[in-house]
């Protein structure tokens, strides 16, 4: 089953992450479909926080992908901020 999850990176204190479209069955920070957004919690100043492509994201949707549930609140974020 596909699934849209948060893969990370960054370094150390320091993580970022990449919202995917990746196989249920890979590892989390493993080999991935299609990178969806970015996702930064420590974003400051003029930096982006949060970025989502929203046609491919409905796009993995239509095909049976199913959003995990940290994704789902930050695209829920991410829409009401767009508003």
């Amino acid at each position: 089953m596909v699934v849209i999850r948060l893969a990370r990176g960054g370094a150390k204190k320091r993580p970022f992450f990449n919202i995917v479209a990746t196989d249920s069955r890979n590892r989390r920070d493993g080999r991935f479909i299609e990178r969806v957004g970015y996702y930064n919690p420590v974003a400051s100043g003029a930096e982006q926080g949060l970025s989502v492509n929203v046609e491919r994201l409905a796009y993995w949707q239509q095909q049976g992908a199913q959003l995990s549930p940290t994704v789902a609140r930050l695209v829920k974020q991410s829409a009401k901020a767009a508003a």
